[in-house]
């Protein structure tokens, strides 16, 4: 075989190597791996050893450095959405998804929109009175004093967020309170 033909054939070797390379990390067995660097491996000295240049041998050596960390990255990147790919990896629910289930905060998620006066000053945070029922609030940044009446604005991981509001008009409720 003249070296000409060699040399395409080195040159296939690699880029069978690199398919190889990539083949084990969609079917791991090892197998692959070995065969995929001895065919590298063995193209890269075939470069060198029938080329009438040094130089030829060497761009193709960097080239395969350069293009196994790019094979890499992209494959990588790719492997978590192919379907053996998604085995290997654990994708649990989002965080606020499964604190927002707990039974203590689906309590809490009841008293967004309710009236609450504070027990102790909010600095921002402190302590609430909802109905009887004294809870730990959060302002959204602001100071308020104890006394002052707060609404539930939102309830987030837990937490529940208050806002000071003037005293709400609690109407037949206020009365019933206080016969």
């Amino acid at each position: 075989m003249e070296p000409s033909g060699l040399l395409i054939l080195a040159y296939i070797l690699i880029v069978v190597g690199l398919f190889l390379l990539a083949a084990e990390l969609f079917m791991p067995s090892g197998t692959f791996l070995v065969l995929s660097l001895t065919a590298i491996v063995i193209g890269v000295a075939m470069t060198f050893l029938y080329s009438n240049d040094p130089t030829r041998g060497i761009v193709t050596l960097i080239g395969v450095f350069i293009a196994i960390p790019a094979l890499g990255f992209v494959i990588l990147h790719y492997w978590p959405r192919s379907r053996i790919g998604r085995r290997f990896f654990l994708h649990g629910p989002q965080e606020d998804a499964t604190v927002a289930s707990m039974p203590v905060n689906l309590e809490l998620e009841q008293l967004r929109g309710h009236f609450g006066r504070t027990v102790s000053p909010l600095r921002p945070a402190g302590v609430t009175d909802f109905d009887g029922r004294r809870v730990d609030t959060i302002t959204e940044g602001m100071m308020v004093d104890e006394g002052q009446w707060v609404r539930c604005v939102d309830v987030r991981a837990g937490k529940v967020i208050v806002r000071q509001v003037e005293k709400p008009d609690l109407g037949d409720l206020e009365n019933a309170l206080f016969e």
